[in-house]
């Protein structure tokens, strides 16, 4: 995924599948400039990674 499209579903009402790594994560927190997204994994809310956006692939 390049960052544009992490920013676009980041700042989106509607609900879009995100995998890292083949599981469902959520876009927390995009940096812009760095091409890196934080990510929720799975339902514990503190238990976020930073990655590439490179890493991140939309479920069509």
């Amino acid at each position: 995924m390049d960052i544009q499209r992490a920013n676009e579903i980041y700042n989106s009402k509607q609900i879009i599948s995100v995998k890292l790594d083949g599981d469902p994560v959520w876009i927390e927190k995009v940096d812009m400039d760095n091409g890196m997204a934080t990510v929720q994994l799975g339902s514990n809310p503190l238990n976020t990674k930073t990655v590439s956006v490179n890493q991140l692939v939309e479920e069509k």
